[in-house]
């Protein structure tokens, strides 16, 4: 009988006990925190760089529509939108630029598919790049793939899980769009 009550009363001690309370705690809340804390991160950057993009598209296009650059070139778009989006690493190796010139009283939809960079290609595919004279509608696909800043966090390993294949290479990929017609600052024969 002598030990049951002692038994009963270790266990009353040790119920009545709060040393390690915070520590509980802690251990439970701590690492759902911090998985907040970085997938926000992770979106944050990828956000910020999605706007880097945008802003350096609309920035060089502007330049291009008015004639400042007034023979684009793959190259030369390539390196403007990379000196404007400062924030995309390694971008003159990983934008993809795509320019379709379209005529509006003899309509063809633009394909719905965007060319970006396949990491898993010595070679990269042919991508239409036409730039346009006088008075021309153009569109513009920029695709840039980028890593994960933290690949090893929740977002980050989806990101790298649902492009597994050997085209993304564990990358993730930015698209901006832009259409626009560019100015009439060419002399033309019979202008």
């Amino acid at each position: 009988m002598t030990s049951a009550l002692r038994l009963r009363d270790l266990l009353r001690r040790f119920h009545a006990n709060e040393d390690g309370v915070v520590t509980v705690e802690f251990v439970i809340i701590f690492p759902v925190f911090m998985t907040f804390f970085l997938m926000t991160y992770e979106s944050g950057m990828i956000s910020l760089r999605h706007f880097a993009l945008e802003r350096a598209v609309d920035v060089v296009v502007r330049d291009v529509r008015i004639g400042a650059i007034p023979n684009p070139t793959r190259n030369t778009l390539r390196a403007n939108i990379c000196d404007v989006a400062r924030l995309l690493p390694d971008c003159e190796n990983q934008l993809q630029l795509e320019m379709i010139r379209r005529d509006l009283r003899n309509w063809v939809d633009v394909p719905d598919t965007v060319q970006c960079i396949d990491r898993g290609a010595e070679v990269q595919p042919v991508v239409e790049f036409t730039s346009g004279g006088n008075n021309e509608l153009i569109f513009l696909r920029a695709c840039v793939r980028l890593d994960p800043v933290l690949p090893t966090s929740l977002l980050g390993r989806t990101i790298v899980d649902a492009n597994a294949n050997s085209a993304a290479g564990g990358s993730y990929a930015l698209v901006s769009t832009t259409a626009f017609v560019v100015e009439p600052f060419r002399n033309t024969p019979g202008s």
